[in-house]
């Protein structure tokens, strides 16, 4: 990891960082304030309320109630000619996780069993800086949509405000020609954003099965179909999908989380239950580790004298950034941090974002905010009950939504 730096630099040389400076105060407040009270996907009620009030604030005009009633998405004209500007957006996860929090702050979650803990309190009280920096500024040579999304997590809530008009100018504003988003990251020191050209984040699968057979006392296995056989063959077999069938240079993930079955050792029982999720990084693999897992299921389990029945829920597409959009946000971020602040990703990462579903209908580009301290700690990772967003990173990511608004 790249040795860290704090986000510091001299705030009067710069109008927009000094701008950023004079609103952190309320942006550190109202990312305290959405961590206090967490609202798990399509429940964000009080924090969409926190949104549209912030936006009625700074007179911007919004449109609340999509993707199921919480999603919010606001318009900044740009100050001459938005019929013929550019149109950015800029794009927000605003929901929390079902886990109990164990980070001690004084601002943890008043809500037990439900915290922020992927951090999307910084990225909506950011993005909600970022719109009273655009708001005050003299001029804006794009027209600007905000983009507040519930259900990030496991919802699908972008899709949902797609297919709502939020990005295609049937709603409000005109049609984006681009949209950023990015999202806070534990291994990225404070004062550094990361990217890379294509896929970022992996496409994400799911599945549930449940292998039905003829149950039988344990002492005999030869008058039943012992699932718990079938299911280790199953895991055993789903593993040739990957070493076998994904071309080598490529990245896939296959994994059985939980197997579940029986509840005492004297029964062979009548069903086992499978989950798990496939991750992948091109449409084509995609497609590929469905078709070899629904066959493998299928044939393992008819060739044991098993019924398998198969749930199949298919996730959030691969998150794959436009070239085009990630050479303007490169410019941006090296004109305002430098080289050594933007750093490139070698490797995606196999999680998933539904950030991806934007990108199927403008050019999108994601990236990573730096939030390690750059202390010998290692980071604390997301999705864990002692994450916490780093309010050090607040005024780097509203400094580059609003670049990402303003310049070119």
């Amino acid at each position: 990891m790249p040795a860290a730096r704090l986000y510091n630099p001299p705030m009067t040389a710069d109008p927009l960082r000094a701008r950023v400076a004079e609103i952190l105060p309320r942006v550190r407040a109202i990312r305290h304030d959405l961590h206090r009270h967490p609202e798990v996907m399509f429940t964000e009620q009080r924090t969409s309320g926190v949104v549209q009030r912030e936006l009625a604030d700074l007179r911007i005009e919004h449109r609340a109630g999509l993707a199921g009633g919480t999603g919010v998405v606001g318009w900044l004209p740009a100050t001459a000619s938005p019929a013929a500007a550019r149109t950015v957006a800029l794009r927000a996860d605003m929901d929390a996780l079902p886990i109990h929090e164990e980070t001690g702050r004084p601002y943890a979650s008043q809500t037990p069993g439900v915290m922020h803990a992927c951090g999307h309190d910084g990225h909506t009280a950011m993005l909600l800086g970022a719109a009273r920096v655009l708001a005050a500024s003299p001029e804006r040579p794009h027209n600007v949509l905000l983009v507040f999304q519930p259900a990030e997590e496991g919802g699908a809530g972008g899709e949902k405000m797609c297919a709502d008009g939020a990005i295609s100018g049937r709603l409000l504003g005109r049609p984006a020609d681009c949209i950023y988003g990015l999202h806070g990251w534990p291994d990225v020191p404070v004062g550094a954003v990361a990217t890379r050209d294509g896929p970022l984040l992996a496409a994400t699968d799911e599945f549930h099965l449940t292998i039905r057979v003829r149950g039988a006392h344990a002492a005999y296995p030869h008058l039943s179909v012992d699932p718990v056989v079938v299911a280790a063959h199953i895991v055993t077999a789903l593993q040739t999908i990957v070493a076998r069938r994904v071309n080598p240079i490529d990245a896939a993930v296959v994994t059985v989380g939980a197997i579940h079955a029986g509840h005492a050792n004297n029964v062979i029982p009548e069903t086992c239950e499978m989950n798990g999720t496939l991750r992948s990084l091109t449409d084509t693999n995609r497609a590929l580790l469905e078709t070899e897992f629904k066959r493998i299921v299928s044939g393992v389990a008819a060739s044991l004298g098993a019924e398998a029945a198969l749930d199949w829920q298919p996730g959030y597409p691969v998150t794959h950034n436009h070239p085009a959009a990630t050479a303007r946000f490169r410019t941006i971020a090296r004109r305002a941090l430098g080289d050594s602040r933007v750093l490139e990703r070698e490797h995606p990462t196999m999680g998933g974002e539904d950030f991806s579903f934007y990108g199927r209908h403008v050019p999108a580009s994601f990236f990573f905010l730096g939030l390690h301290p750059g202390d010998a700690s290692p980071p604390v990772n997301l999705h864990t009950p002692r994450f916490d967003f780093n309010d050090d990173a607040l005024p780097l990511g509203v400094e580059m939504l609003s670049r990402l608004a303003l310049e070119d």
